[in-house]
């Protein structure tokens, strides 16, 4: 039977064990402090294990005192702090409702030769800097057979919090690279075998139902930030500019909602769906 790892009380917010948990809320210096120094933080005690059964090395677990018992059987010899709630909430700028947090390394990232060489079917994000968007496409991509996710270099970080917590940890399930240089880099996909598709709201394009079964065979769905949607550039540089029907004079979906709609519709005809 194992031993029940020894958990470290923290009673004092600036204490130097908690450096990787300050300050989550603060967006900037978050960016300037985790990708630089390898690490990214999970918060829930459901990402948490997502992040472990993933292979990511864990490097401290910060939890409410109160949910020790949850932990009990964490792996490995990451040390364990606990704290009050508000102890918590003074080291890390919020309410820690879950009660689970946990440092983790990152792995070193992938090339965009390494997801692909395998995949059927990428998503390609073009400047998207929202992190709820980057992990509800995260989620919508692993759960509708995405192979792998591609990102321009301008969008957004899918280890920061939010984005690993609105994707419920499913950024662990699905490989990703950043994609250089933009767009010039996506002939890699089309030099691979995919056929580029912008997903655009413009009337003249194909609408995603009616792609033929050649289009259809290997894809790279490109997916522009909410608003300006993609650029010219990247239409351009695109096979196909595809759309997905409206009603009721309705322009677009949300870049979440439409990733998940146009990921069904390019993998319904999967044998394995």
């Amino acid at each position: 039977m194992s031993a029940v790892p020894e958990v470290h009380l923290i009673t004092d917010p600036g204490d130097d064990r908690l450096g990787d948990y300050r300050a989550l809320t603060d967006l900037e210096l978050r960016t300037r402090w985790e990708p630089p120094n390898g690490l990214f933080i999970a918060e829930g005690e459901l990402v948490l294990r997502r992040a472990l059964r993933a292979g990511y090395r864990p490097r401290s677990y910060l939890i409410d005192e109160k949910r020790t018992d949850q932990i009990a059987d964490l792996p490995g010899d990451a040390p364990i702090y606990a704290a009050t709630p508000a102890v918590l909430e003074k080291a890390t700028g919020f309410h820690v409702h879950r009660g689970v947090l946990a440092s983790f390394h990152r792995a070193p990232l992938r090339t965009a030769e390494e997801v692909i060489a395998s995949a059927v079917r990428v998503a390609v994000l073009e400047d998207v800097n929202n992190h709820t968007n980057i992990g509800a496409v995260f989620r919508g991509a692993a759960a509708l057979g995405i192979d792998a996710v591609l990102l321009s270099p301008t969008s957004a970080d899918p280890l920061y919090r939010r984005s690993v917590r609105v994707s419920m940890g499913e950024v662990f399930a699905v490989p990703y690279a950043r994609l250089e240089p933009w767009p010039d880099g996506l002939d890699l996909l089309r030099h691979g075998g995919f056929t580029v598709l912008a997903l655009t709201p413009d009337a003249d394009a194909v609408p995603l139902q009616r792609l033929t079964a050649e289009q259809r065979r290997k894809t790279a769905l490109l997916l522009g930030a909410e608003g300006p949607g993609l650029s010219k550039n990247a239409l351009a540089a695109s096979d196909v500019p595809v759309k997905i029907p409206m009603r009721r004079n309705v322009d677009s979906l949300n870049i979440a909602a439409a990733a998940a709609v146009a990921f069904w519709e390019l993998g319904r005809d999967d044998p394995d769906a």
